[in-house]
């Protein structure tokens, strides 16, 4: 008598998340790790004509693309995930971004073929951004439609310390290669954490290929509400929400672009640090934001979302000129305490809650591409122009309290766009959204 195998048991809502945090986590490596290469080594590489401080705008410029494309991966990766799953898309996304990222370890420099190596390099940044857009709002999405109830923010947090963790990651990578000799490292040491890559998409791919498809877009697929085209929806019907989920993450996106790529240039060329100590301040600091940032999350299901993020924004405001203060004392004790303030402190209180109060703004239907578009748009206008921005304001003016007046804007526009998102503030644009039981089984886990 044969014996067939059991079925396999269904992950849970926990399993879910952890698997699409991982994922992200391999994502955001792809990410980070170029601007890790932009501020340390893709100036003389690819831009080595130009003076320094042109070729770091350059640098930073080709930074910046990437958000341009960011939206655009939000609209399709959306619109194929509110119109047939949200698992597909997640797979397709760290397919592109793990080719794209190879191929940067590929690419000849300016010295073998010219001014293609940047072009190349441009439409390959491009590449990763398209990735990533699809890759936010699908693991945070999945994550919070197996979420029970009263854990929605905590996991849809996970994919969020994919950020931290993908910076931890990338700059260790980084922190490794830079041990090699300056020559070895220009010629071929810096090809590693992008070659490297291909491993972790590998495993990457493997857990993704393992979820299980969000049961709130089951269920919405089976009373027939699918949205033929969620963009025209959205824009129709959740203006509102789009601009509230565009500018509620502005505080936390600042904070994070200005520690990740303009104090890790600005350390070394403007003040004179050793670039191990900045990488090292910002691997510990990235480390500790792994546990921060989803703790800061449990706390938005404790007390209310909207209100936790609110807080994030004051804390962000408060502790601005206190980052750079310290940063600036070129003492060790000062430059790691500046990077614990800014990442594990100000950008996990303020960017935990950010994954369900965005998400939470639009329903089933229209949410992959909703919380997609307003996410990387918003990345797109708060993002994208922090480090360019930054080294303009201190090469003009001298002095870094001008960056801190910038993060200090940042967190006050963040505050008013999430207090006035609908559903909030003094006339909501529209009713609650009604109570969505098929977001989550009854599990725990």
């Amino acid at each position: 008598m044969s014996h067939l195998p059991a079925p396999r048991k269904p992950p849970t809502p926990l399993r879910i998340a952890l698997a699409a945090a991982v994922g992200t986590t391999i994502d955001w490596y792809d990410y980070l790790v170029f601007g890790a290469a932009t501020v340390l080594v893709f100036n003389p590489l690819f831009f080595p004509t130009l003076d320094p401080v042109t070729g770091t705008l350059a640098g930073f410029s080709t930074l910046a693309v990437a958000f341009l494309a960011r939206p655009v991966g939000a609209l399709v990766f959306g619109h194929f995930g509110d119109r047939t799953g949200r698992k597909q898309m997640l797979v397709l996304s760290i397919v592109t971004m793990g080719a794209g990222t190879f191929a940067v370890g590929l690419l000849p420099t300016y010295h073998t073929i010219g001014i293609w190596a940047p072009i190349l390099l441009l439409i390959l940044r491009l590449a990763q951004g398209f990735a990533v857009g699809g890759e936010w709002g699908g693991a945070v999405i999945i994550s919070l439609e197996h979420a029970p109830p009263h854990r929605r923010a905590l996991y849809a947090s996970l994919p969020q310390a994919g950020v931290p963790a993908g910076a931890f990651l990338s700059s260790g990578a980084f922190f490794l290669v830079t041990l090699l000799p300056e020559d070895d490292l220009l010629s071929w040491g810096w090809r590693i954490p992008f070659l490297c890559s291909a491993v972790l998409v590998a495993v990457g791919l493997y857990i993704r290929l393992r979820l299980t498809e969000s049961p709130a877009f089951l269920a919405a697929r089976e009373r027939g509400d699918v949205a033929r085209r969620p963009a025209l929806t959205l824009v129709r019907s959740h203006k509102r929400a789009l601009l509230a989920g565009m500018f509620c993450g502005m505080a936390a996106n600042t904070v994070f672009y200005l520690s990740a790529q303009f104090l890790l240039h600005h350390g070394p060329a403007g003040l004179g640090l050793d670039r191990s100590l900045v990488l090292s301040a910002l691997l510990t600091a990235a480390a500790v934001e792994t546990v921060t940032l989803p703790l800061f999350a449990h706390w938005a299901d404790r007390f209310d979302t909207r209100r936790v993020l609110l807080g994030a924004c004051g804390v962000v405001a408060v502790g601005a000129f206190p980052v750079f203060l310290l940063f600036e004392s070129r003492l060790a004790a000062g430059v790691f305490l500046s990077y614990l303030l800014a990442l594990p402190v100000m950008h996990a209180l303020a960017y935990g809650p950010v994954s369900r109060f965005t998400a939470e703004l639009f329903p089933v239907p229209v949410r992959y591409t909703g919380s997609s578009v307003a996410y990387h748009l918003g990345g797109a206008v708060t993002s994208a122009p922090v480090p360019i921005v930054a080294a303009l304001l201190l090469t003009t003016l001298g002095s870094s309290v001008a960056v801190a007046g910038y993060l200090l804007a940042a967190a006050l526009i963040g505050g008013l766009a999430t207090y006035l998102a609908p559903g909030y503030g003094l006339r909501p644009a529209r009713p609650e959204l009604p109570a969505e039981a098929e977001l989550a089984a009854p599990r725990s886990g």
